[in-house]
């Protein structure tokens, strides 16, 4: 005679299955089925859940961990932390005044801004983002809004490389907005080499630079440097850095907010 399987709420078995595809590195539909009592067509849909949200990704027969070395992809990344990006969001709205020039790159971080900004009057928007560009042409604020060219890229519906650059600078903006990858000890960084050269170039153009990170970033690694510590004015974050970060941020005159 078999026992009753114990009930567990969906939420709860996919952190769980989480939890072991990350430790294990690879996990088998057999195998989860198993260890969470469950049936097999269940575990394909939460496997499907998590892929979505960019926690894991699926193969043939299972699952395997998200890869370290990128975000996943931008409809994952905006499901990511949506609290804390409305937060830093918030911060940010409170340093900007009207008639101020931005530079915003292209993130989710910096798509949830674009949402608050947009209700500041007559701001002038400079962004490599068609995403950032339409929410402020839809805005209450009545900016004026100018999408850099260059190669597009589908992906993250953005435009990258030479003419991007090139373009940017016949700029001057109070501000550049920047997403990061990560920051750390070294600096910004971003998991894209195209990405970060766009950060670098509008960083170069801009008064004061302010970069966006939600906790999960911080003291996080990625691989191609977008800005040095020093070429910070400000982070913006939900989380406080830890005691190390915080005196190497202080010590290159970042503001932490």
């Amino acid at each position: 005679m078999t026992g009753k399987r114990k009930h567990v709420s969906p939420s709860l078995r996919q952190a769980g299955i989480h939890e072991l595809v990350t430790k294990r590195g690879e996990v088998s539909v057999e195998l989860l089925a198993a260890k969470f009592g469950t049936s097999s067509e269940t575990i394909r849909r939460d496997l499907t859940v998590l892929a979505n949200a960019g926690q894991l990704r699926k193969v043939h027969g299972g699952a395997r961990a998200a890869a370290a070395h990128g975000e996943g992809g931008f409809d994952a990344r905006m499901r990511r932390n949506p609290l804390a990006k409305h937060l830093i969001a918030e911060k940010t709205a409170k340093l900007i005044k009207p008639r101020q020039t931005l530079f915003l790159d292209t993130g989710s971080t910096t798509l949830i801004c674009a949402e608050a900004l947009a209700k500041i009057k007559n701001l002038t928007i400079i962004t490599n983002s068609t995403r950032i560009a339409a929410t402020f042409a839809a805005g209450t604020g009545k900016a004026e809004v100018y999408l850099l060219g260059g190669l597009y890229r589908g992906d993250n519906a953005q435009t990258v490389g030479a003419g991007a650059i090139n373009e940017i600078g016949s700029y001057q903006a109070d501000f550049a907005i920047l997403t990061a990858g990560a920051v750390n000890h070294g600096g910004m960084m971003d998991f894209s080499r195209q990405e970060a050269m766009v950060a670098q170039a509008m960083a170069a153009a801009s008064a004061r630079v302010i970069a966006l990170a939600d906790h999960s970033k911080l003291n996080k690694r990625a691989a191609f440097k977008a800005c040095d510590l020093e070429d910070l004015n400000i982070l913006i974050s939900d989380g406080t850095p830890d005691g190390a970060l915080t005196k190497s941020l202080h010590a290159a005159g970042v503001e932490i907010l």
